[in-house]
């Protein structure tokens, strides 16, 4: 067993997908320079190093995930957001070794409170999930203006297109067309049946809020450890653009409250409303919600997840090759919007509705 494990898609860590970086790896990348610490997070293989006193955050991804052109993307969003003053890190480098392609940041002021935490762990105090709330909103305001088309097909992206538009069947359709990977993945599972009944009711919800929406590049991937933090308990760093794309800000902020109010890999899936309530007190502290932001919160909320856990499937079918992790991300991709209808998702949403000052939403009971 390799004595660097990684987090998985359960509470236990696991061997990791990709081998970790070595000293003479990034050497060969970045000059020389050595390892300080490997990072648990499953979908890359990144470190911080170490080059002549200053430290760097390096990043390797296999090439079917991440191409020079695929994280062209994202850093053009990056150096946008550095521009209008946001917080974020410095893009240094990218660069192609045979089939793996690397991304050199700055590593950031700010200490890594959460850097060893699980997944959709919880903040540690409402302050922490204010200050996140404040954070998101002022990267929205500096996102304005980012006028970048969205992403191209590509693994491990946080769209938002099959539930964006009047007729997801056929958004959804094109989708997964657009992905072998993905359609050779679906073929085990009974994807149609499971769509029509339990996520197109919840896109008929969303449908009437849609148009009111305005399309802006967001983070899509806002949890704790994904944050640097101060001595005061602010945001000092925000890390992290692998996910992102041209969404909107509704969408971004939905998936903040799915990613840290529900603890999704613990049993029973505990909830923490308040850090909610926080994130969202924080948020419109600095970019109050529109009356159409507002009501499409609680609305998009059970489907904020859906295009990313499709492009976890094709991810884990056609590139890692992992049939229990495959049907982890279908169960994630149905799942997750099935307890939103339970009575517990029913209750977060009512409690978003209310923090936003609009009317609940109404859902059945799941099956």
């Amino acid at each position: 067993m390799s004595a660097h494990l990684a987090h998985g898609l359960g509470t236990e860590p696991v061997e990791p997908d990709w081998a970790p970086l070595t000293d003479t790896e990034v050497t060969d990348v970045v000059g020389p320079a050595r390892v300080v610490w490997r990072s648990p997070r499953p979908l890359s293989a990144a470190a911080v190093v170490e080059r002549d006193g200053r430290r760097l955050f390096v990043k390797r991804h296999h090439v079917t995930v991440r191409s020079l052109a695929g994280l062209a993307e994202e850093h053009a969003f990056l150096r946008h957001l550095r521009e209008r003053g946001a917080p974020v890190v410095e893009v240094l480098d990218a660069a192609e070794r045979g089939e793996w392609t690397y991304e050199v940041h700055s590593a950031g002021a700010g200490e890594d409170l959460y850097r060893d935490a699980l997944s959709w762990s919880p903040f540690r105090s409402p302050t922490h999930a204010r200050a996140a709330g404040e954070a998101l909103a002022r990267l929205h305001l500096a996102a304005e203006g980012f006028d970048a088309p969205r992403r191209r097909v590509q693994p491990l992206v946080a769209s938002f297109t099959v539930f964006a538009g009047e007729d997801p069947w056929t958004g959804l359709s094109r989708y997964v067309a657009d992905r072998p990977q993905l359609a050779a993945a679906l073929a085990g599972f009974p994807w149609r049946e499971d769509t029509r009944r339990v996520l197109l009711a919840l896109h008929a919800r969303l449908a009437p809020h849609l148009p009111a929406l305005s399309p802006l590049w967001t983070h899509n991937d806002w949890h704790a450890s994904n944050l640097l933090w101060d001595g005061e308990g602010r945001v000092a760093t925000v890390l992290d653009f692998g996910m992102s794309d041209r969404t909107t800000a509704v969408h971004d902020l939905a998936t903040a409250i799915e990613r840290n109010a529900v603890q999704w890999l613990r049993p029973g899936y505990p909830v923490r409303e308040e850090d909610a309530v926080s994130l969202l007190t924080g948020y419109q502290a600095v970019r109050p919600l529109g009356p159409a932001e507002s009501a499409a919160l609680p609305a998009l909320l059970p489907l904020v997840h859906a295009e990313f856990a499709l492009s976890e499937l094709g991810y884990f079918h056609g590139v890692t090759r992992s049939a229990e992790n495959t049907r982890l991300a279908y169960e994630y991709y149905v799942g997750h919007a099935e307890w939103f209808a339970g009575d517990r998702g029913r209750h977060l949403l009512d409690v978003v509705a209310h923090a936003v000052g609009t009317p609940a939403v109404q859902l059945g009971r799941g099956e």
